[in-house]
Order: structure tokens, then sequence, then C-alpha cells
């Protein structure tokens, strides 16, 4: 048997490759619309390029000269440094090609060896370089000489914004230095940007931390003036803690425009993070995400980063100078990744260890600090356990006893009982002061967690959650025979506060000037709205809610005996102005609770109010009237 050999096809030769190309003019677009918040970024890749060309040559030639000097005047912008220098075909090479940066190793593996003990100081990395400063320029002219080859001619590099250049060498005499000067002409439009008063304010800002002397000329024939301000104002040495104090103040003040609370350490050497981080002066909304101050090798990188310190640590702004963090394509902020996480957490810990070292050492600037940014130390207290029992003494809350802390009011009481919101806080307050039952409001942010966590520190505590039967159980009750005397009047208040799913109950209790006390804890309101959904609702979800009926108590109207006013009411002959008088009561003691009003519940009190009213003007008139009046309106 013969087999058929089987046809393979023929393949199609590839063509030679193509190079991309880029288009200049979309390529400014694109970094003056999408990359960079701002034009004001061309100053940064000025004084990038500068630093990185001084640093390439030091680490070739320590002992060269180094000096970077920035002018401008009449729409130009000129910046001269003594680094390292070009070539003619390394400025083609790194000046006209996106992506290729004289950071980066040149395929000599020796070269790339030696090269990258010294790129970890290199301010740039992405290859952008010069063209990045077309956002502003029409025109850029580049004058370098190499310190590498030191036989090499001067060149000049001459490019333009519509995407063309041309290298030429020059004679020796036009630079007898290695070095490198870049001059950059204004395009129409951006003028503003190059005003001599607009650079030197960009310089300062984005150089000011950066590690080699660099000066400012305006071209009117002034002496230049300093950009840089080095060291930093938090690695200068003073005198005495209160002259480091003050200084750092008014550099937060500059920065800032505030005078901070207090000012602390952010020194991680390890992670290559120096920097300080000021307490601001107002509290602040933990929701709202500061904007920190970061700079990269001493170059601003960001004044908005809001990644770089947890969220809880939201009273305080930060500065930091970092040459371990990545900066996103556009340096323009932090890239948040591993090591920032890392750093996050490291940052958080020095700003607890500042709160620990005030709680053992300076109790008064502490309590200064809680009375502005509690609410901080409470969102941090609440995932730090060892935090909570380090700032229990401090931390103040609302209580029936009045503002204190939680250690002050555990002195008294060992159980601790808390409301969730502030209206069943308010209702009840007063009563347990005068009963001495120890009542917290928890109805602020944090605070019914960090109750939660209290025996965590504290085991002998108790703390539970305060109903509405806890409070009438601490009431006094009234003698038997005095509620069996009344108690044809109790049944006619019962019976008018049915419609509002409200019990009536008489206790004797302080102060003696409250007539009622309304109580209404979270399982009433539940209950409460679960049979208003039932009466709305049609046969199949009435028989499903019904289904879920519970056990939990109704909202309670707890008269009090020893009130003038309630005995006088229950003394009345007159059962509907008896009637009347109940649903009054109710309905102050329901405004007194600062509860939202339901529909019946402000039908009730206009009712009542008229209802009195009538009773009041006319002699004759019935308290009924008005109720048959509203009928009648129906």
């Amino acid at each position: 048997m013969t087999s058929t050999p089987t046809s393979t096809p023929t393949s199609t030769p590839l063509s030679a490759p193509h190079s991309f190309q880029v288009d200049l003019r979309g390529l400014v677009d694109l970094l003056s619309h999408h990359l960079y918040s701002s034009p004001r970024v061309y100053v940064r890749e000025l004084l990038q390029n500068a630093v990185d060309a001084v640093t390439a040559r030091q680490a070739i030639d320590p002992e060269a000269q180094v000096g970077i000097r920035l002018s401008a005047s009449g729409g130009r912008v000129t910046i001269e440094d003594s680094g390292i220098g070009l070539t003619a075909a390394e400025a083609h090479s790194f000046l006209a090609t996106i992506g290729r940066s004289s950071k980066r190793g040149g395929g000599d593996e020796l070269h790339d060896q030696a090269l990258e003990a010294t790129r970890r100081e290199f301010l740039g990395q992405f290859g952008i370089g010069l063209l990045a400063c077309f956002v502003v320029a029409r025109q850029i002219r580049v004058v370098t000489r190499s310190a590498r080859d030191p036989r090499a001619a001067p060149v000049e590099w001459l490019a333009t914004d519509d995407g063309s250049y041309t290298v030429r060498e020059l004679p020796h005499a036009a630079r007898p230095e290695p070095g490198t000067t870049v001059v950059l002409e204004a395009r129409p439009g951006a003028a503003e940007w190059t005003v001599p008063a607009k650079v030197e304010e960009l310089a300062r800002d984005y150089g000011s931390l950066l590690p080699y002397a660099i000066t400012f000329d305006d071209g009117e024939g002034g002496e230049p003036r300093p950009v840089t301000d080095r060291p930093a104002v938090w690695e200068r040495a003073f005198p005495t803690p209160a002259a480091r104090r003050a200084a750092l103040a008014g550099h937060c003040a500059e920065l800032f425009g505030f005078a901070p609370l207090d000012s602390i350490d952010l020194d991680l050497p390890v992670a290559g993070v120096r920097g300080v981080a000021y307490v601001l002066p107002d509290p602040t909304s933990p929701a709202h995400r500061a904007g920190h101050r970061v700079h990269l090798k001493g170059m601003l990188l960001t004044q908005r980063a809001d990644n770089l310190l947890p969220d809880w640590a939201f009273f305080v702004r930060a500065v930091i100078d970092t040459d371990t963090l990545r900066p996103t394509a556009s340096r323009e902020n932090l890239y948040d990744d591993e090591t920032l996480s890392a750093v996050r957490e490291a940052l958080g810990a020095r700003i607890r260890g500042w709160l620990a070292e005030l709680a053992a050492s300076d109790p008064d600037r502490l309590a200064a600090f809680l009375r502005v940014h509690h609410l901080g130390v409470k969102s941090m207290a609440r995932h730090d356990s060892e935090l909570l029992g380090l700032m229990l003494p401090w931390l103040p809350f609302e209580t029936s006893a009045g503002s204190m802390s939680l250690q002050e009011f555990a002195a008294a009481h060992t159980d601790i009982h808390f409301t969730r919101t502030v209206e069943e806080f308010r209702q009840i307050a007063p009563i347990a002061a005068a009963h001495g039952l120890g009542v917290i409001n928890a109805g602020y942010t944090y605070d019914a967690d960090l109750l939660a966590l209290l025996p965590s520190v504290r085991p002998e505590l108790k703390v539970t959650e305060l109903d509405a039967g806890a409070v009438t159980e601490r009431l006094d009750p009234v003698p038997t025979a005095a509620e069996l005397a009344l108690a044809p009047f109790l049944a006619t208040a019962r019976t008018r506060l049915e419609a509002q799913s409200c019990d009536v109950v008489l206790r004797a209790f302080q102060p003696v000037t409250v007539p009622a006390l309304y109580l209404d804890d979270r399982q009433a309101r539940q209950e409460r709205d679960r049979t208003a959904a039932m009466e709305s609702a049609d046969s199949l979800w009435s028989g499903i809610l019904g289904a879920l009926r519970g056990s939990a108590p109704r909202a309670r109207l707890v008269l009090n005996h020893n009130n003038p006013l309630i005995r006088r009411i229950s003394g009345l002959q007159d059962e509907a102005l008896t009637g009347t008088a109940v649903e009054s009561l109710y309905g102050q003691a329901l405004l007194m609770s600062q509860r939202p009003l339901r529909p019946a519940d402000s039908a009730l009190l206009n009712r009542a109010f008229l209802g009195l009213l009538e009773w009041a003007t006319h002699s004759g008139a019935h308290p009924t009237d008005a109720r048959d009046g509203e009928e009648d309106q129906k």
C-alpha cells in the first residue's frame, strides 16, 4: 500500500521590519492634555535632566565642579549644567527617541554594569526627556560637550515643534568645558510660563531639595539667587527643641498655610524616607482625602499624594523626601505597590508612637490635640487594642454624667449602658443621671465600636445596650394602692394612645419637673414599622409580615407620679378632657425626645392642641368638639 504525501502550504516571505513613527504634535497634545496636569512640569524636566547629567558626571569624575544655573528673559528659558554632556551620536539617540533614556543601559554589558551602580540616583526613568518641554516651547536648542570623550567636539541639537531636528558639531571654543546648555523659546500662547518670576517660582517649588546648588538669574543684572535650600528643615540642627519647633511651624505655614498643633518626624532610614507630618489645628472630616507633599530624590513629585498615609491619619499633612518609592509615568504621583504599602504602615506606626509619647510625657499637649482630633484617634483605636488601652484615659464621650473619658466614667459605673442614637440618649439622660444609671451616648461616629471593644481592655466592665424596659425597671414603682386607685385614669390613657402603638405605665422618678418620659428603642420601632407595612400591604404580604411578628415591647409613655401636673390630670372627672390631656403629654414627651414625627403623631399633636384651646377659651365647650370637627372634615 502506497501513501500519498501531504502537501505543505507555501509561506509568504516576511517584509523588512519597520520602525514606529511618532507625530511630535500628537505627542505634545498627549502630554499636555492627558499625561501632565499642567505645562508647569516643563521646569521639572529641565531641572531633572540637569541634575541627572551632573550625577552621571560625578560618577566618573567625583572631583568635577558641580553647577546648575537657570535663567529666563525675553520669552526664553535657559539652563546650564556642568554634567556628563553628550556626543553627536548620543544626541541623535537620546534626545529624539521616545522611551530611550541615557540613564538606561545601551547594550554594552560592562558599561551597563557600571551604570547600574549609579542609576538609582537618577530622577528620570521613562525616556520622555526634553521632548516634554515642547508643551511650552516652539524651539529647543541644546549645546553640549561630552565628559566621557574629551576629544569629542561640542554638539548643537536644534529641534522645532513640527517634529524636525538637526545635529551639527561646533568648534571647540563654542563650549570649552563639558556640560550642557538648553535654551527654550516659548510657543504662541505659552509666554506666561516663561516669565522670569514664574520660572523662579516653579524652580523653587520643584527643586528646593535637590542635592546640587542651583541658582536663578532673571536677566536684570543682579546676582543669581539660590533655588535650592538644603538641608531640609527637618534635617537641620537647631540650638534648642523650641527653636526647631518654631522653624518647623514656619515651614508648615509656608507650604500648607496653617500653624500646626505639633509636628511628627517621619524618618524611616531603612525605607529611604525622611520628612515630617504637621498636625492640623482645626478638625477635619475623616472622609476628606488629605494631600501630602512628596519629593523623589529631592525633586517635588506631587503636592496631592493621597495614598501616602493610612486613611485614619486625616488629621496631619505630611511632606517627605524618598529615594525608594516609585513614581507613576507622569511623575506626578506615587505608584501604589507593595513598597508603598509597607511604607504607609510604617509611617502610621510613627504617628501612633507620637501619640503614645504624648500620653506618657505630655498630657496637656495630648489633651489639646484630642479636643480637636478625637475622632481620628477613635478611628485608630477601633483597630488597635493597644492604642485603645493607651488612649482610654483621654478619649472624650458624652455620658449621663456629662462629657468625660471612659476611664473617669468606668470609675463610677461598672455596668455601662449605651444608646445607639443621639435621640435615644437625649430622652433618657436626665432621668438616668437622677437615678444613678450610667449611660453613654454611642450615637456619634466610632463610639459604638469602641464601647464594644471596651471589655477587651477592661474585662471587669459590663457593657450593654440600653432599652426601654431597662430604663423602666430602674424607675421607682408606685405603691400598689395608689396605682389601683388610678386604674380608670390609666385605662383611659392606654385606650387613647393605642392608635400610636404606645403603652402607658406609671412610675415615680426624678426630676419632678418632668411630667412624662417617652421611651422607644430600636426593636420597638422595627415592630411598629412592620405593623404599619402590614396594614398597607395586600393579603399575601400581610400574611408574610404577620408571620414575622416579633415579641419586642412597644414604645412606652412613662408618667411621673411625683409630678403635680400628672396628679391633677389623673384626678379629672371628664374622661374626654383626660384623654386630650394624655395626648398632650404624649406629644410633649415625643418632642422632648427630638425624634422625627410620623404623620399620625403630627395629627395627634394638632388635635390635642386645638382641643385644649377649645376647652380653655369656651367654658361651655367640650374638648371633644375639636375631635368631632376634625372627623367631619374627613
